[in-house]
């Protein structure tokens, strides 16, 4: 079953349909630590552009609890904003320029939609703080499935591709629905054939896969280790190089003879405009909590890769992610 490799590990670049007017927050200088004297930094906001219970709902709410159990900052609010794939909070981003109290935590799921949505907001416009982590995808199923192995859906799904329906937790050209499009035409199925079914963040997935209204689920695997935990969610594999510390028996897809690696990530921005200053304490609060032990535990307690960059090299990695994206969506007829 095995077909030419295909790796991809791409980013974020997005915008919205749906414009909101901005709220009118703004950084207050005189607020709060600036991060300089050693004392927390106060006052930052991370917004969620899905659901809650997603992959970015939990990495900006680990990372608020890490800033705080660290000392770094106190009262970090973290809050969702959820609509057309994460577009609408970067467009709420995109409007707050100049505000340096605020940032949104976002990843591969928001470039696709920029493209398939025509947004008039682009990641371009943000002001890149971070990337944190990158996480391996996983194809999930519910407990009683037929499928046993990834080789037995595979089977079943080129039999008959439309019959069976995937979930995905991000909109079109989304790493959810990146992953079995790309995952289909390794194993000989035409994108095109694909039934897919979008859901608005792994919050919104995990139930449907429960409840059998999809025949498997494609995500990040993080977002289903307590459902794994609790026997309620089989993963039949793997999307990452080699095998998952969290997830020691389950195979990679590569070692099930399917030649695939797909790797999804996440990150920071923060509006346009913001002052060097809110710019370096973002950053300086983000490098302390990266080089925290809070951090490191939670990293391997989530199974997550630790891919730590700032500034102008996350920059310039948005720039050639963003490009990939638009790539592979040209290919499958989206962009």
């Amino acid at each position: 079953m095995a077909t030419r490799r295909n790796v991809l590990v791409m980013g974020v670049a997005a915008a919205s349909a749906l414009a909101l007017a901005a709220c009118g927050a703004t950084a207050d200088k005189n607020e709060g630590g600036s991060g300089n004297d050693g004392k927390p930094v106060s006052g930052l906001r991370i917004m969620v552009p899905n659901t809650p219970g997603g992959g970015y709902d939990t990495t900006a709410r680990t990372a608020a609890k890490v800033m705080e159990d660290a000392k770094i900052a106190t009262g970090v609010q973290v809050f969702n904003l959820p609509g057309a794939g994460g577009t609408v909070g970067l467009q709420r981003t995109v409007n707050e320029k100049g505000n340096g109290k605020l940032a949104m935590q976002m990843g591969l799921g928001v470039v696709g939609a920029s493209y398939t949505s025509k947004s008039a907001a682009t990641l371009t416009q943000t002001t890149p703080l971070a990337k944190l982590i990158e996480e391996a995808g996983a194809i999930v199923v519910p407990k009683d499935s037929p499928y046993k192995t990834i080789n037995d859906l595979v089977a079943a799904w080129k039999a008959d591709p439309k019959k069976i329906a995937v979930g995905g937790g991000s909109s079109p050209g989304g790493p959810d629905h990146l992953l079995p499009m790309q995952l289909a035409k390794t194993v000989g199925i035409d994108p095109k054939q694909v039934n897919f079914v979008s859901y608005d963040g792994g919050g919104e997935l995990l139930p449907a896969v429960l409840g059998g209204k999809v025949a498997f689920g494609a995500s990040g695997f993080g977002e289903f280790l307590d459902q794994v935990e609790a026997g309620q969610i089989r993963v039949l594999a793997v999307t990452s190089e080699a095998p998952i510390e969290a997830l020691k028996e389950v195979p990679t897809l590569k070692s099930a003879g399917i030649d695939l690696v797909f790797t999804n990530w996440r990150g920071i921005v923060a509006p346009p405009g913001i002052s060097d200053a809110d710019k370096k304490v973002w950053i300086d609060a983000l490098t302390k909590m990266h080089e925290s032990e809070e951090w490191k535990a939670e990293l391997k307690k989530r199974g997550w890769t630790d891919a730590f960059v700032t500034g102008d090299e996350f920059g310039t990695f948005l720039t050639e992610q963003d490009k990939a994206v638009a790539d592979v969506l040209k290919q499958l007829g989206l962009a």
